[in-house]
């Protein structure tokens, strides 16, 4: 006789680790943020990752959630979002967003809003973009040509054009909550080549984007920004082109995914040759 119960949520350290790279392998795009995390925490040998599982009436891990500094669930239909949320809600406000495929986000935050305080800000569609080929040719000239890898040397160049790319992002300064812990994070991209610039005659930044995850043939790209003195004037398409051509040396799937209020930016994805593979949503908290 095979015993049935009902579906529930498991702790982090019930999770099987197999299981949940199965789980994990269905959308290796949406996933790629908690895919790249798990595999950090397993590599420096700590605790199990901080991803409670959702598991069907026979056993199976059918849903996931990553729920470190922020939420971000994973492949969880309604029950799943129903049986995280109540989790959440005993853990308590305790995150800096909630983020992800925007259906099981807007629906977690339906159900933990009214306990929660009032979010800084709640963006419910976010186009997720995805390419998987290179770039026009014609687009990597002029000022791609100089777009490169980032060093540890960039650190101090970096850094500004991080911070206020950070700051207008999310409306408040990344050294809120500490400058060290930001500088040690931007110094970790560059150490990694993780993040790419381009500089003036000066050695100034004007251009940054980041690989923010990576995870077996998908990164995403996060941290992009301009200089504002600088924009609208024909810099963004070839340098997002070179940052394509340079992320697929890394992961040949690259991602990423934007506010749709920002039509600049769709702009130029679309140009590069971005397609639109479905939405995200961020609560910020």
């Amino acid at each position: 006789m095979i015993l049935r119960r009902s579906p529930r949520v498991l702790q982090p350290a019930a999770v099987e680790p197999a299981a949940l790279d199965r789980l994990l392998a269905q959308d290796p795009v949406s996933s790629v943020f908690v895919a790249s995390h798990v595999q950090r925490v397993r590599a420096a040998g700590r605790a199990a990752p901080p991803v409670h599982g959702v598991v069907d009436a026979a056993g199976r891990l059918v849903g996931a959630c990553w729920t470190g500094t922020n939420v971000v669930p994973v492949v969880l239909d309604e029950t799943g979002v129903q049986l995280v949320a109540a989790t959440l809600l005993r853990t308590g406000p305790r995150f800096a967003s909630v983020f992800g495929p925007a259906e099981p986000v807007l629906g977690l935050w339906e159900r933990l809003r009214h306990a929660w305080s009032a979010p800084f800000d709640v963006r419910p569609e976010q186009p997720l973009l995805v390419m998987d080929r290179d770039p026009d040719p014609s687009l990597l000239t002029g000022p791609a040509a100089e777009v490169r890898w980032g060093s540890e040397a960039d650190v101090e160049r970096v850094l500004p054009a991080a911070a206020a790319m950070f700051t207008e992002e999310v409306g408040y300064s990344p050294y809120t909550n500490g400058a060290e812990g930001y500088r040690r994070r931007i110094r970790s991209l560059l150490r990694e080549q993780r993040t790419v610039v381009l500089t003036d005659h000066r050695g100034a930044v004007v251009f940054k984007a980041d690989i923010g995850s990576l995870h077996g043939d998908v990164c995403q790209i996060q941290g992009v920004w301009v200089a504002h003195e600088l924009r609208g004037r024909g810099l963004a398409v070839p340098c997002m082109a070179a940052t394509v051509a340079l992320a697929r040396t890394v992961a040949p799937v690259v991602s990423l995914y934007v506010n749709s209020y920002n039509a600049p930016a769709l702009a130029t994805y679309r140009h590069v040759g971005f397609e639109r593979r479905g939405d995200f949503a961020t609560v910020l908290l």
